[in-house]
């Protein structure tokens, strides 16, 4: 449990983009479980289940109010297991330009707010 005090919030830019990158990550997790099962039953499932574990993984581990506190590394390791997700999602969808594009941005992204939790 997060025994931090808590102290004013300070939301940059960075935070910003995070929060967009990681709703269209869950977006393209969902897309992905829609459109890549033929069978009726599996597109649901997987299209459903798929975003839904991710945002629970996302919630127990890397959220501000994570549930489990984990060192930056175990965090860094759960967001790329997400963020890969996603642009691989879009990579086996077909749509290699997006999946570089949102990989190249999430990484850098990434980057930034890791140094930021080093300082």
């Amino acid at each position: 449990m997060n025994t931090e005090p808590s102290g004013p919030v300070r939301i940059g830019p960075n935070d910003i983009l995070r929060l967009v990158l990681e709703l269209f990550a869950f977006f393209s997790i969902g897309l992905w479980g829609f459109l890549a099962w033929p069978a009726p039953l599996l597109n649901w499932v997987f299209g459903i289940g798929a975003p839904l574990f991710a945002i629970v993984l996302w919630g127990l581990f890397r959220s501000p109010r994570a549930v489990f506190s984990l060192d930056p590394f175990g965090k860094a390791l759960v967001e790329i297991v997400i963020m890969g997700s996603g642009a691989l999602a879009w990579l086996v969808m077909g749509q290699w330009l997006v999946a570089l594009v949102f990989g190249l941005v999430a990484v850098v992204s990434g980057v930034i707010s890791g140094r930021k939790e080093f300082a």
